[in-house]
């Protein structure tokens, strides 16, 4: 198998595993989207799971050892609340702070 070929072979079975393992709890759940426990987990799930993405975050990529002790993490974190508090646009909001957290990388 020429390289080309294995690359398109590798790229379609990625995106078939990928596609299925989206539309699987869609197809199986479909029948039972007015159970309670999908409406509670639909309910509070996604601000679990942001919730421990921010925790994520400001636990690995801030420097506690540094003069600022994780002003560096804090700080993006604060525009992204700030922000989206203000303006409640999520894609502004998650730009602002990508922007942010790259220059105090940087800099």
């Amino acid at each position: 198998m020429t390289e080309p070929m294995y690359l398109a072979a590798f790229i379609a079975v990625t995106a078939l595993a990928t596609f299925l393992t989206r539309v699987t709890p869609f197809v199986f759940l479909s029948r039972h989207s007015e159970h309670p426990l999908l409406q509670h987990l639909g309910q509070f799930l996604p601000a679990a799971v942001m919730t421990l993405l921010v925790i994520i975050f400001l636990h690995r990529s801030a420097h506690w050892s540094a003069p600022t002790f994780g002003l560096d993490a804090i700080g993006p974190a604060l525009v992204v609340v700030v922000l989206h508090l203000w303006k409640r646009h999520a894609l502004l909001s998650i730009a602002a702070g990508t922007v942010c957290y790259m220059l105090v990388q940087q800099f």
